[in-house]
Parts: structure tokens; C-alpha cells; sequence
């Protein structure tokens, strides 16, 4: 993996000026680590050769003082600097995720995806704070501060300096070596991460389940071998990080011992000062120290570079193709021609079928559990795309307005943490209360009414506070609320009482007034109302008849 992935240049463009920030805040520190170097052989050698008193060296020392505080305020901005860059790349790079999946449509992300997705935007790009806050600023300090202090090397004394420009490729040289083999275990600690994160998530969704089932207890034990494995690649990939951090000390070690026994030696014959001695001994380390710490830190910047490299993997998806100019619903025929769909792992398909979509009338999507009724629904909304055959509006395809003329309700309504009003409105943002309370009403929500703060009432997650049937109306009147031509409804009446079905029923008819409405239904009242019934059975062709 590349030390700098230049696509955040690209996605983030906070990375920009923070590279332009840290390559002046490099030069301005090898400055000053030169100057110190030469006001400590300066001060040194006053004292041993000279017998300066120490009022005599009082402008030396306030100088070193002064650029000792001055290192320190550059390493303060270098750290603050990078750590809200971090946050903001952050930021940014989710924000494209999230709009790109928008992009790619529910497809993509039903497609397995989900629990990558949220392990990504939760601690995934979290990594980032570490190659920001600590590899990135060593990294360009390990291009410009060695040829800084090379250069005042061999100012001062070119043997030493050929020394140094001799040695200091065997670090990066390493290094490469090393990082090979940690690529290879980060990736695998990435990937144990997003397995551990995909199930632990599945688990918690299906918590209820397992426990009415008594399942519970061996998905703890799955979770727990999960577990094990991550945590035996991260030893693995700690274990490479000590042993690396290890030889690359020991190779600058060594080059600064050969600096320093030729330094010693021709000090010993007299050819050269004690002055210049002094200077190339303090300066010579500092060429070797950005190379080490890029060694230190590499390991723990990968885990974030990972993120960030699936982050582009989804930023670089092509978007799904669709055709160009726009359909009003109201007065466009759907046709589904020979929509054949397979799904993994099955080798019959899920769906065969043929039927057209009259504008205003209501087709019900009938047949057996498993027949291909929502996943008829799926390509309809272009969530699923077929395998064969296509789903045309009027003589073309799909166009990329598709989606804002179909109201759809799935089996299971999402809810999110707020109130009732807040649930409603999530499909169409810019309704007013007078909006949302007339959509209730028309959903046979009225129950609403009655609650002590009414639209305004707080909800939990996943619709907390309200019973099933309760839940189903108010996801109904998001239906209302969006005046679109078109009304997909999955299973509107699955799991509800009588009374509660005949409320969704009598919705449905208000429904049906003014919108073309496909409906998939196994309860009889719902295929009364269709003026279409499509019967879908596995592997066969729906045929579709008048009632």
C-alpha cells in the first residue's frame, strides 16, 4: 500500500492545504534543528576551549531557549493542524460515501454490503486520526528535513555528509521490505475486522429471534471465535510493527556510530575542529529521526489507509446506467417483459414473469411465499436488476427520475429515533404539520389525535411506543404525504387484526382514487380492491387477469 494515497487529494481536499502546511512547518523545523545544533557546539565549545564565564554565554543560551520554544510551537501547530484535518477529511469522505451508495440505490447496498458499509462510516475512517496526527506529518518531514540537514552537512564537513547520504537509503530500503509483508497482515486484520463487525451487527438485528429460539448462546460462541481470530491477526500484525520499529533503530543506530567513530577519529589527528566535531555529531541524528519515526508509525497508519481504500472503492463504483429524458407515471404504461431474475446460491431463478402497469389502475401481486412478489417490487423500484428481460416505462428504460415518482411502503417500515411527525416527514422533507396530520388521516392513522402530544409524540428506535398495526398506518401516510403517481406496497397488512386491516384497506381505496397502485397482498381484501391480479409462482411466467 502506497505511504500517501493521492485520491485524498481528490475526495478530501482538506488534505491539500494540510500538506502545504506541514512541508513549511518541515522546512521552519530543520531551520531551527540546524540552528540548535549550532548554538550547542557554539556553547560547548566556549565553555571547554574558550573558558567563557556563563554571562558571557547569556545571548548564546537565550537563543537556545528561544529555539527550543520555537521547535515546540511548530510541533503544536503541526499536531493541531493535522488532528482537525483528520476530522475534517473525515467528514468529507463520509459525506461522499453516503452520497454516492444514494447514488448506487438500495441495490447495491442490499447486496451484502450493509454491515461493511456502517463498520466503514463508524471506526472505520476513525484509523485516519493516526495517519494524520502522526504518519503524514512524519512523513513529510522525512522528505524535506534529511535533505535540509545533508545539505548543512556538507556545508560544514562533506565526508560526514557522504556518510549520511550513503546510509540513509538503507531505511526507506527496509522499510519497503517490511511494509510487503504488513500489507498483507493489515489487509487480513481489515478484513477479520469487517467480518467481526458484518456478524456482531447481524446478530444484534436478529437478538430477538435467537433468544425465543434459544439460539442465542451459540451465536455468543460464534462471536466469540470471530473475535479470536481478529485478535490473533492483530497480534500479528503488533508483532511485525515491534520488529520492524526494532531494525529500523538499530540501522540508524549504526549509521550515526560510523558518523561518529570518523568524526572521533579525525578529531584525535586534529583534522577538524571540535566545534565543527560538536555540530555534525548533534546535526547528523536528526537526518535519520523523520525516516525512523515514518517506520514507527506506519503500522498504525494502515489500519486507516485501508479504510480510506475501501472508502474509494465505493466512491470509484459506476453508478447504475439509466436512461436519459423524463416520464410522468400518470400517463405511462410499466411493463415488466420477460424480467427474469436469479439470485446467488440459487439455481433456479427467483422471478419470471410478464405484466404490464396501466396508469391509474391497481395491480396485486399474488402467489406463494418465495414466488418473487417483493422481489417483482425490487425491480420495480430498480432496487433489483434483472437478469434478463427489462422493466420499461412506456418504450424506453428506466430514466434516472425513476425513483421520485414511485411512493413505496416495504413489509417492514423503517423508523427512526424522533417524533411521529419526524417519522412521517422523512420522505418529503419540506411538508408542514398541516400536511403530515391530513396524511394520518388518510392512512387511518386517527389514533394519532388521541396522543397526549400527538404528531409531536417522541418515538424510540425502530418505531418504539407504537404497536405493529399502529406503525403500518403511520408508514402508510408516507405514502399520502408524497403526491406521486405511482404506489408500491409490500404486505400492507401482514401481521395486523381485523379491525386494524380493514383501516389499511380503506386507505388503500382513497389510495387508489388518483395513483396507479401495485400492491402485493396474500390476504383476500387487499385482491379485491385490484382491478389486475398477477399471479407469481417460482420459475414460472405470472399470468396476469382482469377481475
Amino acid at each position: 500500500m502506497r505511504p500517501f494515497d493521492p485520491r485524498l487529494l481528490q475526495y478530501a481536499r482538506s488534505s491539500r492545504g494540510l500538506l502545504i502546511a506541514l512541508g513549511l512547518l518541515s522546512l521552519v523545523q530543520a531551520g531551527l534543528t540546524i540552528a540548535l545544533a549550532a548554538l550547542i557546539a557554539f556553547s560547548v565549545t566556549a565553555v571547554f576551549q574558550g573558558g567563557d564565564s556563563l554571562g558571557q554565554l547569556t545571548p548564546a543560551l537565550m537563543a537556545l531557549l528561544a529555539v527550543v520554544m520555537l521547535r515546540a510551537l511548530t510541533l503544536y501547530l503541526e499536531e493541531s493542524w493535522s488532528t482537525r484535518t483528520s476530522a475534517r477529511v473525515k467528514a468529507e469522505l463520509s459525506g461522499h460515501v453516503v452520497a454516492q451508495v444514494a447514488h448506487l440505490g438500495p441495490g447495491w447496498l442490499a447486496s451484502g454490503r450493509r454491515s461493511r458499509l456502517v463498520l466503514l462510516l463508524s471506526s472505520g475512517l476513525d484509523a485516519l486520526d493516526e495517519y494524520f496526527a502522526r504518519y503524514l506529518p512524519q512523513l513529510v518531514a522525512s522528505v524535506v528535513v534529511p535533505v535540509v540537514v545533508v545539505v548543512a552537512l556538507a556545508l560544514a564537513d562533506p565526508l560526514s555528509a557522504a556518510i549520511v547520504v550513503v546510509t540513509l537509503p538503507l531505511i526507506p530500503l527496509f522499510m519497503v521490505l517490511i511494509g510487503w509483508r504488513t500489507q498483507v497482515e493489515q489487509r487480513r486484520q481489515w478484513d477479520a475486522l469487517q467480518t467481526l463487525g458484518g456478524h456482531f451487527l447481524d446478530v444484534l438485528r436478529g437478538l430477538v429471534t435467537l433468544k425465543v429460539f434459544g439460539r442465542a448462546d451459540g451465536q455468543a460462541v460464534a462471536i466469540g471465535e470471530v473475535s479470536e481470530r481478529y485478535r490473533r491477526r492483530t497480534m500479528k500484525v503488533l508483532r511485525i510493527s515491534f520488529l520492524s520499529s526494532f531494525t529500523l533503530e538499530l540501522l540508524a543506530t549504526l549509521s550515526v556510530a560510523v558518523v561518529a567513530v570518523e568524526i572521533g577519529l579525525r578529531l584525535v589527528d586534529g583534522g577538524l575542529t571540535l566545534r565543527t566535531a560538536l555540530f555534525v555529531l548533534v546535526l547528523a541524528p536528526e537526518a535519520y529521526l523523520p525516516l525512523r519515526q515514518v517506520g514507527v508509525h506506519y503500522h498504525a497508519s494502515q489500519e486507516g489507509l485501508s479504510a480510506a481504500d475501501e472508502a474509494f472503492t465505493i466512491l470509484e463504483t459506476p453508478l447504475p446506467a439509466a436512461s436519459d429524458g423524463a416520464i410522468d407515471l400518470g400517463v405511462t404504461t410499466v411493463t415488466f417483459d420477460d424480467v427474469t431474475v436469479f439470485h446467488e446460491g440459487r439455481d433456479e431463478p427467483s422471478l419470471t414473469t410478464t405484466f404490464d402497469i396501466t396508469p391509474g389502475r391497481t395491480v396485486a401481486l399474488l402467489g406463494p411465499s418465495g414466488g418473487g412478489k417483493s422481489t417483482a417490487v425490487d425491480c420495480l423500484l430498480g432496487i433489483e436488476t434483472p437478469t434478463r428481460g427489462e422493466v420499461r416505462a412506456g418504450a424506453g428504460g428506466l430514466p434516472a427520475s425513476w425513483r421520485s415518482q414511485v411512493a413505496w411502503m416495504p413489509q417492514h417500515p423503517g423508523f427512526v429515533r424522533g417524533s411521529i411527525a419526524d417519522n412521517v416527514r422523512i420522505v418529503a422533507p419540506s411538508a408542514s404539520d398541516a400536511d403530515v396530520e391530513l396524511a394520518l388521516r388518510q392512512s387511518g392513522a386517527d389514533f394519532v389525535e388521541e396522543l397526549p402530544d400527538g404528531i409531536d409524540t417522541a418515538l424510540g428506535e425502530g418505531g418504539a411506543g407504537l404497536s405493529v398495526g399502529q406503525r403500518q398506518r403511520v408508514a402508510l401516510a408516507r405514502v399520502f404525504v408524497r403526491a406521486t403517481p405511482m404506489v408500491a406496497l409490500d404486505e400492507p397488512t401482514a401481521g395486523l387484526d381485523g379491525t386494524t386491516e380493514r383501516a389499511v384497506v380503506s386507505a388503500i381505496q382513497r389510495l387508489r382514487r388518483d395513483r396507479t397502485v401495485v400492491v402485493v397482498a396474500h390476504r383476500p381484501a387487499l385482491a379485491a380492491e385490484a382491478d389486475l391480479t398477477v399471479v407469481i409462482r417460482p420459475s414460472t411466467t405470472g399470468a396476469g387477469h382482469d377481475d
